[in-house]
């Protein structure tokens, strides 16, 4: 069981071979379920020029708004993106090109770049602005538009739990894109919550198998609230 160790002490363990330029997928919806730790390293590191795919972009000072603040990406995919300024004015200003993508189509890109699937075709988006400068078909009477999938240099997820072998369960809502981008990077490395013992998580629970992570390392998580509504 010791060859197949996947757990490493250190953020720059966990890192390494990450370098400027890379494209990255980092999982997570609004600030439920990011990898809060993989994400400060890589921005104390300063690395630039990145190619991000996220649901989101975090907010101004936390999750991928601090990548935004020090001007480390470059290119964007995402889909809600609605409670981060720099984000829109980095993109109103031309400094962040931003492809801008149906939250389902996202996903589906996602797990298709896993599956080994290079592209996909759906109705989602045709007749708008997303279908410009894209393969149209017909099928059966309905227009449908061709849309390939994502893979990543790294994918950066959280999960709830792994075992030393890097078998992962994720908490409730935290799962969200965190699953398929496990499968979708050439290098996935899970921030976990807590690290037990190959074999003792029961199989039947496991949602992502350890044969698609690389690098597993037990975080500690400020799990913030994105927006705070109360009634009064």
């Amino acid at each position: 069981m010791q060859d197949f160790n996947k757990v490493v002490t250190s953020y720059e363990q966990a890192l390494a071979g990450f370098s400027d330029h890379m494209q990255v997928m980092i999982g997570g919806f609004g600030l439920c379920g990011i990898p809060e730790g993989l994400i400060h390293y890589i921005h104390n590191a300063g690395f630039r020029g990145l190619t991000c795919i996220s649901n989101n972009a975090g907010i101004d000072d936390f999750g991928l708004g601090l990548w935004l603040k020090k001007h480390q990406i470059k290119k964007i995919y995402a889909s809600y993106v609605g409670e981060n300024t720099l984000f829109e004015a980095q993109m109103l200003d031309g400094s962040l090109d931003v492809i801008l993508t149906p939250q389902g189509t996202l996903a589906e890109k996602i797990r298709a770049g896993g599956a080994g699937i290079p592209a996909f075709f759906t109705a989602t988006g045709v007749g708008t602005l997303i279908a410009e400068g894209k393969w149209h078909q017909n099928f059966q009477g309905r227009d449908y538009l061709m849309e390939e999938a994502l893979t990543a240099d790294f994918a950066l997820i959280k999960a709830w739990k792994a075992d030393t072998m890097g078998n992962l369960i994720y908490r409730h809502t935290a799962a969200n894109f965190n699953p398929m981008m496990a499968t979708a990077g050439k290098i996935t490395v899970a921030e976990v919550e807590e690290i037990v013992p190959a074999g003792t998580l029961d199989p039947n629970f496991i949602h992502t198998p350890g044969i698609y992570v690389d690098r597993v390392i037990q975080g500690n998580f400020e799990k913030r609230i994105e927006k705070r509504t109360i009634s009064t």
